[in-house]
């Protein structure tokens, strides 16, 4: 028997799902939903072999309490009744030793919907536990993204299938978004649409395009104002359009006049003859549509980089057009009202917010990150394994070993992170409970029933913040619900219509009115403008970046990121692999077996210069530690850049250390977010 349901892992596609159900207890095939508009039938290889997870023999299933030094491994069977008891009495004993805010929940969308994912908030805010801010993945391109518009929104992604110019920027689609491909090829098959890509090596997405800019990372600003640069002097800036529609675009063709071909080259390594190529081909096709994507954004300037290439659509008019405009993320069209998942009527803007990718300084004790308040000294975490994931890996590993830190861990499998836990509760997974998603990939909200049983002791996420709630003496009606019953309330509240509307349709689709995506009615400033010139301090939430940073008030290549040296001569990019999703299904057979081992890709005369050959096992190191890993010489790596794809198990490394020990977790202007893409390194060929 057939059921719907909708991927939950931390991916913009959002894909939904035909699930193929064999008894009460076993799925079978997982597909596409055909009849879905934008999933079109197609998911990634990972999700299709998602049995291979769910009846994984290595799945918790049974709560656990630690019995040996933290890190050991070393854990025995306990009741669920004993495990929250003691969870709830760590919880209680931080709050009286400490207060209230030395108690931090701490989670990311790792496997969970809105319910599941969000409803530690709501705990959260009852309690005046610490606040998370969430900084890991989206706050650099976000912030980018709305400087310019003002909302985080974009056209409809389907109109890639109508468009004739489409440009991959930052996104290695064809791995990790499969359904923009989908879409993408569509448009190349019917319309004889061309694609280009640009990145920062040859993978996957640039191998099936017509034109490949490979550009040095951290510096896309300064190829997206060569092209503007060619659009004005060319004469195929829409002036038309730059008068109604922006706010400076004199003020913005004065400023560009310097930045042409021959300066951004000298800057981002790509040819002065493909930057006039790509430009000429924007200005030749209204229908010109950017796939804006995370990646290029992972910097510390990643904010005025996505800015700076969303600039360009505005400069060449291409919102104007069907099948032109830009999209990133759709997070900002479905209004949800969610006081009851998150307990919002609760929220007390008194109570400090910690920064998530700054976990190592706040467990180690900075007092800058503590906001000057109280240790962190117990931490409830679920959906996430910052001891694999969160940047400067040694710090936060140190943090971990504190004697005085309690950690209860909800989890589907012995992370690294429930490895450290002095609890660890086994979760149920997406397919044995009832959620509900919203795509950032596309337009839709998609229901996630329960469809199978769980393992007999797994419990929900939802399960265990309500019991944890009564042993902490923690009032709130969403405490009393089913998650139906959330589901149907916030549906409901957010004029979504009711929990029985969503089972029968399956999906509702958001999409805003044509002339709404395309911001024909003016952009969501004030001034109903497209800001050239942003104002970063109006960017909230503030008091997350570094402080006293003048950042430009125009688009350009701002040089604050983590150039070469002749201590560290190369760059590092941490991009994402096919067949793992962060730390995710790093334990699935045929994902371990495909992927073999974590490689650092070099180029052949990077190779030749530091007498590497393929295979060698190396050391990365920079100032915050290193790793060995093995090497993989390939043309599709630039010069002077290593590329690391996946984030591995630490054990996975010859040093039984991960490749975020050389990831910084410094704040980026204006308002936080970590720059996993922007590391300079060493490379040393091992002795042994």
């Amino acid at each position: 028997m057939t059921h719907y349901s909708a991927c939950p892992h931390d991916c913009p596609s959002t894909c939904a799902l035909e699930v193929e159900k064999i008894d009460d207890n076993t799925i079978g095939k997982i597909r596409g939903a055909s009849e879905h508009t934008y999933t079109a039938g197609v998911i990634c290889s990972k999700v299709a072999r998602y049995h291979e997870r769910i009846h994984h023999p290595d799945r918790l299933t049974k709560p656990l309490r630690r019995t040996g030094d933290k890190g050991s491994g070393q854990f025995s069977p306990i009741s669920w009744d004993d495990a929250l008891d003691e969870v709830a009495e760590n919880l209680l004993r931080a709050e009286q030793h400490h207060g209230s805010e030395s108690v931090w929940p701490y989670y990311y969308a790792g496997t969970m919907g809105l319910v599941m994912r969000d409803g530690i908030n709501r705990l959260r805010h009852v309690k005046r536990y610490s606040g998370f801010y969430s900084t890991i993945c989206v706050t650099l391109s976000f912030n980018g993204f709305i400087a310019g518009t003002g909302h985080l929104a974009g056209v409809d992604p389907r109109e890639m299938g109508k468009s004739d110019l489409i440009i991959i920027w930052g996104s290695n689609a064809a791995s990790t978004q499969i359904n923009v491909m989908t879409h993408v090829l569509k448009a190349r098959r019917e319309r004889g649409a061309k694609i280009v890509v640009i990145d920062t090596y040859n993978n996957a997405t640039a191998k099936q395009a017509d034109l490949f800019l490979c550009v040095r990372p951290g510096t896309d600003g300064a190829l997206a104002c060569a092209l503007m640069h060619v659009l004005f002097r060319d004469n195929n800036a829409d002036q038309e359009y730059l008068k109604e529609f922006t706010d400076c675009p004199d003020e913005l063709e004065a400023h560009l006049a310097s930045r042409d071909p021959d300066w951004a080259q000298s800057i981002t390594g790509v040819a002065k003859q493909e930057i006039e190529t790509l430009a000429a081909m924007i200005g030749a096709t209204p229908r010109t549509f950017f796939r804006l994507g995370y990646g290029f954004t992972r910097q510390r300037n990643g904010v005025t980089n996505m800015h700076a290439a969303l600039s360009i659509v505005a400069v060449a008019g291409s919102w104007r057009h069907e099948g032109g405009g830009a999209f990133h993320n759709n997070g900002g069209i479905y209004h949800w009202d969610k006081t009851v998942i998150e307990g919002l009527d609760r929220l007390d803007s008194g109570v400090r917010g910690l920064d998530q990718s700054r976990i190592g300084a706040v467990l180690t004790g900075d007092p800058r990150d503590l906001g000057d308040g109280p240790p962190v000294s117990a931490l409830l975490i679920q959906n996430t394994n910052p001891m694999s994931i969160a940047p400067d890996l040694n710090q936060v590993h140190k943090g971990f070993a504190r004697e005085d830190l309690f950690v209860c861990v909800h989890e589907q499998f012995m992370t690294e992170t429930a490895q450290m836990a002095d609890i660890v509760l086994p979760a149920t997974m997406f397919l044995e409970h009832d959620d509900l998603y919203q795509a950032g990939g596309h337009q839709h909200i998609t229901l996630g029933p329960k469809i199978i049983n769980p393992p007999e002791e797994c419990r929900s996420n939802h399960e265990v913040i309500c019991a944890l709630a009564k042993r902490l003496d923690a009032s709130h009606p969403g405490f009393d619900m089913t998650s139906r019953e959330i589901i149907d309330q916030t549906l409901r509240d957010s004029g979504w219509g009711s929990l029985d509307n969503l089972e029968e349709k399956r999906w509702i689709d958001c999409q805003p009115e044509f002339r709404d995506a395309h911001y024909l009615d003016g952009f969501a400033h004030a001034d109903g403008r497209f800001h050239f010139s942003p104002d970063w301090n109006a960017l909230v939430p503030h008091g997350f970046g570094p402080a006293d940073t003048v950042m430009p008030n125009l688009p350009d290549h701002w040089n604050v990121i983590e150039e070469a040296n002749s201590e560290m001569p190369y760059r590092l990019v941490t991009a994402p692999a096919r067949h793992y999703l962060n730390s995710t299904f790093t334990q699935t057979p045929t994902s371990k077996r495909r992927q073999r081992r974590p490689s650092a890709m070099l180029h052949p005369d990077d190779a030749r210069d530091l007498k590497i050959a393929n295979g060698d096992t190396i050391r990365l190191g920079n100032l915050r530690g290193e790793i060995q890993i093995g090497a993989e010489v390939i043309e599709t790596a630039q010069r002077g850049v290593v590329i690391v794809e996946s984030i591995w198990p630490n054990h996975a490394f010859a040093g039984g250390k991960g490749i975020n020990v050389l990831t910084g977790a410094d704040p980026v202007a204006p308002v936080g977010g970590a720059a996993f893409h922007d590391n300079r390194v060493w490379i040393q060929r091992t002795t042994s």
